[in-house]
C-alpha cells in the first residue's frame, strides 16, 4: 500500500501557516487532497534523513522549511482524511514515524484545522496507536489571487537548502522540476513531474507579464525544456541550479538565462 502513496505531491501550505486559499484549476492540473506531514527539525540534515527513510518505504516524500525556520517532511495525496490517517497510523505502528499531522486540502471549509498526533507504542505494548486530536487557532482564508505570492514566498524559504530530491533517487540529487513541484505541492496544486510536462500545462505568460509564483522555463525550445524556476519578482527567480547544489536566486537578465529563456506559465 505504501508503494502506492503518491507524493503529496504540492501550496499544501501547512508551512506552519501559509496558504489556505483555494488554488485555481487549470487544464492538466489537479488539486492536492489530504497530505501527511511529519517531523519538526531545527537542522535540515535530520529532515533529509527522515525523507530518505520514508523513501525507503516507497513513499515519495519531500522536506521543506516552514515560516518559523523549522524543517518538516510531507507526502501523500488522499481524497479522504481517513485514508491519510490510516496510512499515517500504520507508519506509526511500524515505527517509521512517531507522530504526524494531517494537512487538509487548500480551501477546505471549517473554522479550524485539526492536528492528529499518533503515539508510537512502546515495545511492551501491543495495542494500536491512539490518535490524539488537538485544535489549532483559526486560519485566515486566502483569496485565489494571493496564491502566486504565497508560492513565491514559499520558494524563497528554500534558498540555501541543499536540494536532494529528484533524479534517479530523490535524495541523491534534487532537480529543478522536483523543487518547483514540491513548492506547488505545498500550495495545493499537483503539477507534472518533469519540466517538459510542466511546460505543457498552465496558462502562457509573457516575460513582461510575469507575476510572483509563475514558472519560468529554459532550454532550446518548447519541446526541449531542460530547466525551470519560480519567479519571485524584480526579474528574479528561485531554482535548483544543478544536482546536489543549494537552492538559489538568479536573475532573468543573466546572459545565460536570456539566451535560454523559452517561456513562462501560470497555474493559479
Amino acid at each position: 500500500m505504501l508503494r502506492k502513496v503518491r507524493m503529496f505531491t504540492l501550496c499544501l501550505l501547512l508551512l506552519a501557516p501559509a496558504a489556505t486559499g483555494c488554488a485555481a484549476q487549470r487544464a492538466g492540473l489537479k488539486s492536492i487532497g489530504y497530505a501527511i506531514q511529519v517531523g519538526a527539525f531545527s537542522e535540515v540534515k535530520n529532515a533529509e534523513r527522515l525523507t530518505r527513510k520514508l523513501q525507503g518505504e516507497g513513499i515519495e516524500a519531500f522536506y521543506f522549511k516552514k515560516e518559523n525556520g523549522i524543517y518538516a517532511v510531507r507526502f501523500g495525496d488522499f481524497d479522504r482524511r481517513e485514508d491519510a490517517r490510516k496510512v499515517a497510523q500504520k507508519l506509526v505502528k511500524d515505527r517509521v514515524v512517531s507522530s504526524y499531522f494531517i494537512a487538509p486540502p487548500q480551501g477546505e471549509r471549517g473554522p479550524v484545522r485539526e492536528t492528529s498526533i499518533g503515539k508510537a507504542p512502546s515495545a511492551s505494548i501491543s495495542k494500536p496507536p491512539v490518535a490524539v486530536k488537538k485544535r489549532e487557532e483559526p486560519v485566515a482564508k486566502r483569496d485565489r489571487s494571493d496564491m502566486g505570492n504565497i508560492a513565491a514566498r514559499t520558494a524563497e524559504r528554500f534558498v540555501g537548502i541543499p536540494y536532494r530530491w529528484g533524479g534517479d533517487t530523490v535524495v541523491d540529487g534534487m532537480d529543478c522540476s522536483g523543487f518547483v513541484r514540491a513548492v506547488y505541492n505545498l500550495c495545493g496544486v499537483n503539477i507534472p513531474r518533469t519540466s517538459r510536462e510542466q511546460y505543457r500545462v498552465g496558462d502562457v505568460v509573457g516575460r513582461d507579464e510575469l507575476k510572483d509564483g509563475d514558472l519560468v522555463f529554459f532550454g532550446v525550445s518548447g519541446d526541449e525544456i531542460n530547466h525551470v524556476g519560480i519567479y519571485v519578482g524584480d526579474g528574479r527567480f528561485v531554482h535548483a541550479p544543478r544536482r546536489g547544489d543549494d537552492i538559489k536566486v538568479s536573475s532573468l537578465d543573466e546572459s545565460y538565462f536570456v539566451r535560454k529563456f523559452v517561456g513562462a506559465k501560470r497555474y493559479f
